[in-house]
């Protein structure tokens, strides 16, 4: 006999993947990692038995519940499925995934709609930062219809909007975690910083490669990608993450100029892949780097007006920032999401005891 889950399966930005309610999972964090295994499909490279994409941007998942805080409606943990292997990271935010948080909480019942658009606050458990989504609430009802666009996604959908606050620091406490702007590994400069992502950022000419390339050029170099993860690991233990082989932070980009009213280019790392387009939380993260002199970004970075666009492989990420000084007060940027399908998630029921503990709210 199957296992059956509330389930909705949505797209978040330039991501997808399911989401459920934290009700819906078992609380203890070994079980429900199993549960979200299975359900992805994992590990396999098709994930042929679950409902992966086999594809790290559609290996996601979104978890959502009420938040007890009184100025937050719902709380979201986001995990990131290895495709290729048993883990679940959910160390890091996902800003694409966030996207569709606001219209499932609502049409969850977790937060009411007004007219002609709604408010959702969001506590993000991964990395304790606060967002605000703005979700199109004509009538009281979510609607995905709209003008809105973004690179990556094709067609148009209504518009989110999101502003995320106070997220430097979000996994180490501090913008700079090692107290440099630009440091070396093994010979190449590098900043390592923790915006609303924890990142390495290299200019890609220190690597004998370009900024613009393709994502599939950097990935069918193996020696290149070999030494962008021995940088990578380096990074992790300078900036106090540890041991971070089996875990996605922090996510390494490489720069190049900006051209054509972008601010700078980057080629985004998951970090084993290049992604298609740009995370919006490592967008941000980027942003930031550019407007603070002494990082790897700053030199690179062309005046390209009020706002941050980063030029990536499917077009360009805008990102608005308010910062003085150091502080970053908050960073927004603009999102779409749809829901695709909703009924129940069938699983195996699980063969050991640990996996198979009851349901119950986290």
């Amino acid at each position: 006999m199957q296992i059956r889950i509330p389930c909705v399966l949505m797209r978040g930005g330039t991501s997808r993947g399911p989401y459920f309610l934290a009700a819906h999972l078992p609380a203890e964090p070994a079980a429900r990692d199993a549960m979200l295994l299975a359900a992805l499909g994992s590990p396999h490279p098709l994930q042929i038995d679950g409902i992966g994409g086999g594809n790290s941007l559609t290996s996601k998942v979104a978890i959502v519940g009420p938040s007890a805080e009184p100025e937050v409606d719902v709380e979201y943990l986001f995990a990131q499925v290895s495709t290729d292997r048993g883990v679940v990271d959910t160390r890091p935010n996902c800003g694409n995934m966030l996207a569709g948080v606001g219209p499932f909480a609502i049409e969850s019942g977790l937060v009411t709609p007004q007219h002609p658009e709604t408010l959702v606050r969001i506590r993000n458990r991964n990395t304790g930062a606060l967002v605000d989504a703005v979700v199109q609430t004509p009538g009281g009802q979510v609607t995905y219809d709209g003008e809105a666009s973004i690179p990556g996604v094709p067609g148009t959908a209504a518009p989110i909007a999101l502003r995320f606050r106070h997220v430097a620091g979000s996994k180490t406490g501090a913008l700079f975690p090692t107290g440099h702007r630009v440091e070396e590994i093994d010979g190449i400069p590098v900043t390592l910083i923790d915006g609303a992502m924890p990142m390495m950022l290299v200019e890609a000419t220190r690597l004998g490669t370009e900024a613009t390339l393709a994502p599939a050029a950097i990935e069918a170099n193996p020696v290149l990608m070999a030494r962008i993860e021995a940088l990578r690991l380096e990074a992790g233990r300078r900036m106090g993450l540890g041991d971070v082989s089996s875990s996605v932070i922090p996510k390494p980009a490489l720069l190049g100029p900006g051209t054509d009213g972008a601010t700078v280019t980057a080629r985004y790392l998951t970090p084993h892949a290049v992604h298609s387009a740009m995370a919006v939380t490592g967008g941000i993260t980027l942003a930031i780097a550019t407007r603070l002199p002494g990082t790897v970004a700053a030199p690179l970075a062309a005046d390209a007006g009020e706002d941050v666009r980063i030029a990536h492989p499917a077009g360009t990420l805008s990102i608005g920032l308010s910062l003085e000084g150091d502080t970053v007060h908050w960073a927004s940027v603009l999102r779409t999401a749809r829901r695709i399908f909703e009924g129940h998630l069938l699983l195996p029921r699980p063969a050991s005891p640990a996996a198979a503990l009851p349901l119950a709210a986290e």
